[in-house]
């Protein structure tokens, strides 16, 4: 180990950069929350329980963007099948 070190041309920040397309930041998440999103990874045999919550979050925009009438015509689609079984 050096007695001394240089630090002048030192930068300020993350020391590996996201992704383009990519926002690094924090967010607070309830346990019980993370730990079925790990558990979800776990099971299916490895994987990113990060890439499984950005792909919930897409489904719930996706979801919201679907308009009405497509939304019932699958409600009505899913309660017919169940009734006829």
């Amino acid at each position: 180990m050096k007695s001394e070190y240089n630090f002048s041309k030192g930068k300020r920040g993350a020391v590996v950069r996201a992704p383009q397309g990519k926002t690094r930041i924090t967010i607070r998440l309830d346990d019980d929350v993370l730990d079925w999103f790990r558990n979800q990874v776990e099971e299916s045999g490895g994987g990113n329980y990060q890439t499984l919550i950005n792909n919930a979050l897409r489904e719930f925009i996706h979801q919201q963007e679907e308009p009405i009438e497509v939304i019932l015509r699958r409600v009505v689609r899913e309660e017919l099948q169940s009734a006829s079984q």
